[in-house]
């Protein structure tokens, strides 16, 4: 096996993705349940920092399975991610620096 999972990383994992994942459904559920729409969807190339196919995919994943984005593509050589984002309201950097320092870096802690 090419690399060793931790077992607390994993469970930081997931205890992080259950968090973000009810977080981005209430925000999602209140949007949707008031007047008028807040979302200001934008379509994101996310740099990847992560090498390996289990964090690429699983980084892609997670990022689908939460509400509000969705992971359309990989590019062909592995470097970045192209991400719908339902709520973009500071921009493509913001976007990119909370999937960075939030749901890629722990991955790639999971998986390393």
């Amino acid at each position: 096996m090419a690399f060793l999972l931790k077992p607390i990383n994993i469970a930081w994992l997931v205890v992080y993705f259950l968090y973000e994942l009810f977080m981005s459904a209430g925000r999602v559920f209140v949007d949707t349940m008031t007047p008028g729409l807040s979302a200001q969807p934008m379509m994101v190339a996310m740099p990847l920092d992560a090498e390996s196919d289990v964090a690429i995919t699983l980084t892609a994943n997670l990022i689908t399975l939460t509400p509000g984005t969705l992971t359309v593509d990989v590019a062909p050589d592995r470097s970045c991610l192209l991400i719908h984002a339902m709520y973009a309201e500071d921009g493509a950097e913001a976007v990119n620096e909370s999937m960075k320092s939030g749901l890629e870096k722990v991955v790639m802690r999971a998986t390393a």
